[in-house]
């Protein structure tokens, strides 16, 4: 458990949110650090193999695999 100060705006509208969605401030404070990790730990992930010189494709390439 940790506590967390954020600048006044933030507050205001993660404040509003709640109130919207009648979800706690916690509750939406802990969704969005879930994402952001996930999406952090996507990008770290991507650059490590990057790094490693894996192979690639290119996105039309990708979507031509869908196709």
């Amino acid at each position: 458990m940790f506590s967390l100060q954020c600048e006044p705006e933030l507050e205001k509208r993660l404040e509003l949110l709640a109130k919207r969605t009648r979800r706690s401030k916690s509750y939406h404070a802990r969704v969005a650090i879930r994402e952001y990790l996930e999406d952090r730990e996507d990008y770290l992930k991507g650059i490590a193999a990057l790094e490693r010189r894996e192979p690639t494709i290119t996105l039309k390439e990708l979507e031509r695999g869908l196709a």
